[in-house]
């Protein structure tokens, strides 16, 4: 069994006052447990410190020898559990003399990325259909549509109507990609990152997996006509008639994306 960690070991000169609080992150309290992989029991620790604040963003994780001796688990251990950090972006690595591990600040976007990389691949396999998609679709953005009427301010306002503006560009002659930009535009002006950070993956798996060339170049300006007719509804504050008319579009919208040969899992 390993050692329980020494609290008092320390790679650095110790801080003092204000900057010790603020820069010293607190000693590790785990003893490893041979049930899971020692990277993993490390990282958790070390990630619930994060995530409760006691590792505020910014804060230099001691360096690897440091927290070898804190954990009593070999270095390339401490290795595996930063690169697991790592790649959930919860720390980033800085070279250099004034280098090393540093407690990164939530990227919101990044983690919409992660996720809808994520779909993406599952979207291939037999565990996620199109259906799925396009059912959670149904459920989060008349929702979103209505706290949109319900919240937005006139800036939002404008911004959901620019959205909205039919824009052609000869590298995407259906306006795909402006279509799926009014989307998120709308998740966005309820205000709620959670809707974004939801919705937003799935907009970017269904943009990625539908096969534009399939479908009638005259359904695009059908969706045009729809965008205008939601963002005036959000306009003018009329949040039940802009859930209604959303949901209206998301159901004609599933016709387009169940066409056969529009629908290309895994290209």
């Amino acid at each position: 069994m390993a050692p329980t960690p020494d609290p008092r070991a320390t790679a650095d000169p110790p801080a003092t006052g204000a900057a010790a609080r603020r820069s010293t992150p607190p000693a590790a309290h785990l003893r490893v447990q041979r049930v899971r992989p020692a990277y993993r029991q490390v990282a958790d620790e070390l990630r619930a410190q994060i995530m409760q604040g006691t590792l505020p963003p910014g804060t230099r994780l001691p360096a690897e020898a440091e927290l070898t001796r804190m954990f009593g688990v070999s270095r390339s251990t401490v290795r595996e559990a930063l690169r697991a950090l790592t790649s959930q972006h919860l720390i980033e690595t800085r070279r250099g003399v004034q280098g090393g591990s540093f407690v990164a600040a939530p990227d919101p976007a990044r983690l919409v990325e992660d996720v809808g990389g994520a779909l993406g691949v599952l979207v291939s396999t037999p565990q996620l259909r199109l259906g799925d998609l396009l059912e959670a679709r149904l459920l989060l953005e008349p929702a979103a549509a209505r706290l949109a009427a319900q919240r937005a301010d006139a800036e939002t306002v404008e911004a959901v109507r620019a959205a909205a503006a039919p824009r052609r560009d000869p590298r995407d002659p259906s306006g795909f990609v402006p279509h799926m930009d009014f989307h998120t535009t709308v998740l966005m002006a309820t205000g709620n990152l959670m809707f974004t950070m939801m919705g937003q993956p799935v907009g970017d798996v269904l943009r990625t997996q539908l096969d534009r060339a399939a479908v009638p170049a005259g359904r695009w300006t059908e969706v045009d006509a729809c965008h205008a007719v939601i963002a005036g509804h959000i306009a003018r504050g009329e949040a039940a008639e802009a859930e209604e008319s959303m949901r209206g579009h998301l159901l004609d919208l599933r016709e387009l994306y169940e066409k056969p040969g529009a629908w290309r899992p895994g290209s």
